[in-house]
């Protein structure tokens, strides 16, 4: 809820308040990908899903529906990143229409790096690789212990210090909305450099 200030200024003699909000059972994560080569290199593609506070004690919990429709929210937007939403984002990431066939196979072959977190190598996943391997689409880990080598930190790094100058919110909703106006507007870069770079190259990807 709130990211770490790292630093600032303010007036001498003057005291610089940040807004502080408890991270606990609040936060945001996302899914992103980008497509550095072929037809549609430059684009940024991305999914974002709220975390929300758990129950109290031994309460009941109220149907997730319900808790996420108090905070302003969908069900659908709620949630943490799992094995079949990973799933469910290479398939987005392929380029996959909801309405294709069965035997649905990408004109060019995609590559899709990935890092060792558990989820990326869970179960679901795991599950889901002989369906992309038939349509064309191959995962790729990075060594262990080896972020210099994600391509895709720095995007990650220039959305939460460059994208979100609105440090702490309220409310998860307010997050969410921020996170995915930061996602989108570092997309709408992504491309423009990525078209900017083409035309000053002369030539197509």
């Amino acid at each position: 809820m709130t990211l770490p200030p790292c630093y600032s200024w303010s007036p001498v003699g003057q005291n610089l308040l940040v807004p502080y909000e408890a991270p606990q059972g609040r936060r945001v994560n996302a899914l992103g990908g980008y497509l550095s080569h072929g037809p549609d290199a430059g684009t940024f593609r991305y999914a974002a899903y709220a975390g929300l506070p758990g129950g109290k004690g031994r309460k009941r919990r109220k149907p997730l529906s319900e808790v996420a429709a108090s905070h302003g929210l969908t069900e659908a937007q709620t949630g943490p990143i799992t094995g079949d939403r990973l799933a469910a984002f290479l398939w987005l990431l392929a380029g996959r229409p909801e309405d294709a066939p069965p035997d649905w196979k990408r004109a060019r072959p995609l590559w899709v790096v990935l890092d060792n977190y558990s989820v990326h190598k869970g179960q679901p996943v795991r599950e889901a690789v002989p369906g992309l391997e038939a349509a064309g689409v191959r995962l790729f880990y990075l060594p262990a212990y080896s972020p210099e080598l994600s391509a895709i930190e720095p995007v990650w790094h220039a959305i939460k210090h460059h994208e979100m100058p609105k440090r702490s919110h309220a409310g998860v909703a307010d997050l969410l909305r921020a996170v995915e106006g930061a996602l989108a507007r570092k997309a709408e870069a992504l491309r423009a450099k990525h078209a900017e770079t083409k035309d000053s190259l002369g030539t197509t990807t």
